[in-house]
Formats: structure tokens, C-alpha cells, sequence
């Protein structure tokens, strides 16, 4: 292979996670040197992108592989009474109550007490 093609795929790659890492909180990300640029049937070119299951899109960086990164931006800081809960068809995360997963969860100083001890206080607008 061209040592200017490889070249260029890399730093195509390296500048997409960068932009994917700036814009908010840690995503996996992965290279595969022996995938083929091929999802679900359809045959890819050099820079294409797919989204595939579980919200990972993947470039194809012919000849060099395929690098994939998951696009959910997921909380790492919450309390033990919140999840993450992940809509598959947007990729977006939202914190909702364990206890109650239609509700959401707002960690804060003013919900800093664990509703399971039935102490917290909810607020509602009106």
C-alpha cells in the first residue's frame, strides 16, 4: 500500500475521534486492519461512514480496515440511584430514577438525597 494513502486514512481517523472525543464524554472507540468496508450488504468507499447496531458508526479506511466509535454520550458522574438509559433510534443518553425509569434523574445539590430513603424532595413547575 501507498505509504501516502495510509498515511491520509490515518489522520483522517485520528481527526474524527478527536472531534468525536472534544464534544462531550469518553466513547469507545475501535480499529479493525482486517474488516471490510461492508455493512449490512452494502459495499463502502475510502472516508464512507454507516451507522451500525448500538449506535457505533464506522468509516471505512480502505485499504488499511475500518475504525468504529460508539456515538452515545454517556454521564460518568451520578449518583447510585440514577441509570443511564440509552434511546436506540436518536443514540441519546438520559439519566432516569432505578427506583423509576420514567423519571428522569437530576444529580445535584438540591437531589443529593437517595429517594429510596424517601427523603427527597421533588420539585414540580407549574
Amino acid at each position: 500500500m501507498d505509504p501516502m494513502v495510509r498515511h491520509g486514512a490515518m489522520m483522517i481517523f485520528m481527526a474524527s475521534l478527536l472531534l468525536m472525543k472534544c464534544s462531550a464524554a469518553p466513547m469507545q472507540c475501535h480499529f479493525n486492519s482486517q474488516a471490510l468496508c461492508e455493512y449490512d450488504g452494502k459495499q463502502y468507499s475510502m472516508g464512507e461512514s454507516w451507522m451500525e447496531q448500538g449506535c457505533v458508526q464506522c468509516t471505512c479506511l480502505h485499504p488499511m480496515g475500518v475504525g468504529c466509535c460508539e456515538m452515545v454520550h454517556r454521564p460518568v458522574d451520578f449518583p447510585p440511584w440514577c441509570e443511564v438509559r440509552v434511546e436506540s433510534l436518536t443514540c441519546q443518553a438520559t439519566l432516569v430514577m432505578t427506583s423509576d425509569p420514567r423519571l428522569p434523574c437530576i444529580p445535584g445539590e438540591e437531589n443529593n438525597v437517595d429517594p429510596r430513603h424517601g427523603a427527597l424532595n421533588m420539585k414540580l413547575e407549574g
